[in-house]
Formats: structure tokens, C-alpha cells, sequence
């Protein structure tokens, strides 16, 4: 997928593979597809002649699914497309943050979910205990360090010699055509994720926490927003 490639593409064109009532599938596309706590992508798609609005994008048994805000008569060819761009950057920005906040906090991921406003990510802690008062500083550090995403691939039956390399427990990391997707940020956390990144930390801005809370035994939960 264009996306897993390069989280900065902001257009595309395809032949339609196939229309399902508001849903139309391309094989590809630079829209990210909803899964792993990410929303789907926003946007436009221009069919037959019409502009038509991108409301969510989904996974599909043919590839992804775009699914618009109203259905369009007799769609078939090509379509082009546009995904707009500051509903995916925000997203790219707020993704990013929790991997950083994985290097900070190293404990295993229980789940997770990305907002535009605030996201949250939870841990299990076990015993252990954690200031999380000091995250502004740790992760604000980290996004001023400059570190460099990018991403590497390596088969399953390396992921598997490599347990460790798995950091959430509720969901496994996405395997294209018997590979995983690694996204590595400097020297500081490296783990498979089939979501979009920035480039470099930087470019988060203002990281800031905004509550603990406990969920459980298994379960800590952290809330945060950006700048």
C-alpha cells in the first residue's frame, strides 16, 4: 500500500476493482485504511466527472475501500485521489507520540486509540510504578532530539526469532505478503506498525500529558494531546 511506503503521498489514481453501495475499492491507495487504533483516512475522490467526499477508508478482502459520503451512479474506470492532508498529518503527529511514549514507558501495550483532539495509550505496569507527572519532560525531550523515523521490513520467521521486537498485546503487527513493517525512531524505540509517522520527531510539536488513570490491574492509562 502507498501509505506503508510513504506517509507523506498525498494523492493517488487507480482503476476501480469494485463498488459496494457508498463503498468504492481500489487495489491501492495513499489513504490509510482504519485498524490499530488509527482512524481511517479523510478526503476526496474524483469518479466519473464528480468530486465526491472520503468520509472514512476501511480494510477490504480486494484492497481498501473508500467509503463516501453518498453512493455514485454507474462508477467504474479510474478513480483519483486526495486525502486531506491536516486530518492525516495530526494523526501522523499523534501516532508517532506513542511510540515515544513506548520508549519512555517499557512495558508491554494493552491497547490504544488515536484522536484528533486528545489519544490515549494503556500499559501493563504489573508491579512496577511509574512517575507519569514527568512524561512532558521525557517525551518533549525525545521530540527535540530529532530523531529520524523510518522503516524497514523483515519476514515473519524473523519477527518470530524476535519476540521481543512486539510491544502491544491485544493487537498483532500487520504481515503484507509474508512481511512485517518495522518503524524505527533513531536509536530509541523499534517495533512493526502498519500506521503513518512523520519524518522526524520534531515535527510533533508540543507533546503534553493530560491524565493517569488506572483501568485495571493489567491496564494504566495514558491521555494526551499536542500543541
Amino acid at each position: 500500500m502507498i501509505f506503508l511506503n510513504d506517509s507523506y503521498s498525498k494523492e493517488f489514481q487507480a482503476p476501480i476493482v469494485a463498488v459496494e453501495e457508498e463503498k468504492i475499492i481500489t487495489a491501492d491507495s495513499c489513504f490509510y485504511a482504519q485498524s490499530g487504533g488509527q482512524p481511517g483516512d479523510k478526503g476526496h475522490l474524483e469518479v466519473n466527472g464528480q468530486k465526491v467526499n472520503v468520509i472514512n477508508t476501511i480494510k477490504h478482502e480486494k484492497g481498501i475501500a473508500h467509503v463516501l459520503e453518498r453512493s455514485v451512479d454507474g462508477a467504474s474506470g479510474e478513480v483519483k485521489g486526495r486525502i486531506d492532508w491536516d486530518h492525516r498529518f495530526r494523526l501522523m503527529r499523534m501516532h508517532t507520540s506513542m511510540h515515544l511514549l513506548c520508549a519512555a514507558l517499557p512495558y508491554y501495550v494493552t491497547g490504544g486509540s488515536i484522536g484528533l483532539e486528545k489519544s490515549r495509550i494503556d500499559f501493563d505496569l504489573g508491579e512496577e510504578t511509574f512517575e507519569f507527572e514527568t512524561l512532558n519532560q521525557i517525551i518533549n525531550e525525545f521530540i527535540q532530539q530529532a530523531h529520524p523515523i523510518s522503516y524497514q521490513w523483515i519476514t515473519n520467521e524473523e519477527l518470530d526469532a524476535q519476540p521481543e521486537l512486539v510491544r502491544t498485546l491485544s493487537v498483532q503487527p500487520p504481515r503484507t505478503n509474508g512481511q512485517i513493517r518495522l518503524v524505527k525512531i533513531g536509536t530509541i524505540d523499534l517495533q512493526p506498525c502498519g500506521g503513518t509517522h512523520v519524518g522526524n520527531t520534531q515535527e510533533i510539536g508540543e507533546f503534553k500529558f493530560l491524565k493517569y488513570e488506572s483501568k485495571g490491574k493489567m491496564n494504566k492509562r495514558v491521555q494526551f494531546t499536542l500543541d
